[in-house]
């Protein structure tokens, strides 16, 4: 059986409250989770849920009140600053949104060379991963000396990916990575995630909202309500038979877009897992 690449164990996160003698504000209350190797972990819920919140303890951005982030066998949960910076090479971001995340004041050939110079890569094979990681997310590469202003958003959201993948990480936490986007860029964004895993077998904690995105990209599932997880299981079982309630209420509420051909690709991942678990 194969290892967990990330295990969530009874995590807890606090933050101080607002006023005097304020309770502080619980927004996980002992979550738990794990993610294997190559696997996307889709988790859903409404805003204000602590999707968000869980994401960012992985990425050691939210203070870790109780429980541990486990990664590749290791406790993560509370390591120093330059312990953090060490692990990036492994576990990278890509953020909600494509106009943001970028320095608007850098080429693209500087925005993709910065993480690759800063861990020791020399320039000249830094330029070279460049061109890569730009035709990785299908961008030409006279797209490198051009600024973040001259690109859309789904071709911007395309760099971060790069950028996110310049250390060839193992997992990459997405934070609503396509929500900012219109949705026939959601579709080929979305596709691009798909296409760059089963080339690399990079594992996502994919945190959204979108009931069908979760169902296009996920192998599993977990739902998430007011700080707790309340279901969790194979994509096709919770977004098809859900059990809890309020999953109940959260999947009847959306649309299920061509369910015979979301189910052709779901086939098709589940091989593809279970293949390069072997």
């Amino acid at each position: 059986m194969t290892a967990p690449l990330l295990t969530v164990d009874d995590l807890v996160v606090e933050y101080p409250g607002k006023g005097f003698r304020a309770q502080p504000f619980r927004a996980l209350k002992g979550v738990s989770l794990d993610i294997l190797p190559g696997e996307t972990m889709g988790l859903v819920g409404e805003s204000g849920s602590g999707k968000t919140t869980l994401g960012r303890a992985v990425l050691g951005l939210a203070p870790v009140s109780g429980g541990t982030v486990t990664y590749d066998g290791r406790d993560i949960s509370h390591l120093g600053r330059a312990e953090r910076r060490a692990l990036s090479s492994e576990i990278q971001v890509v953020f909600q949104d494509p106009y943001s995340s970028l320095n608007p004041s850098m080429t693209i050939e500087q925005i993709l060379a910065e993480p690759l110079t800063a861990s020791g890569v020399a320039g000249s094979e830094a330029r070279s991963r460049v061109r890569d990681l730009l035709d990785q997310v299908g961008l030409p590469s006279d797209a490198r000396s051009r600024l973040p202003r001259e690109f859309s958003g789904g071709q911007r959201q395309r760099i971060a990916i790069a950028r996110a993948l310049a250390l060839r990480p193992k997992l990459i936490v997405c934070d609503e990575p396509v929500s900012a986007l219109d949705l026939s860029t959601q579709a080929r964004v979305l596709d691009l995630f798909i296409d760059i895993q089963n080339r690399t077998g990079v594992a996502y904690l994919f945190v959204t909202h979108d009931l069908a995105v979760v169902r296009h990209i996920s192998h599993r599932v977990a739902v998430m309500y007011k700080g707790e997880i309340v279901e969790t299981g194979p994509a096709e079982r919770v977004t098809s038979r859900p059990e809890h309630p309020y999953t109940q209420r959260l999947f009847m509420a959306a649309p299920v877009p061509d369910p015979d051909r979301q189910e052709e690709r779901r086939a098709a991942r589940r091989a593809l897992l279970a293949s390069s678990a072997s």
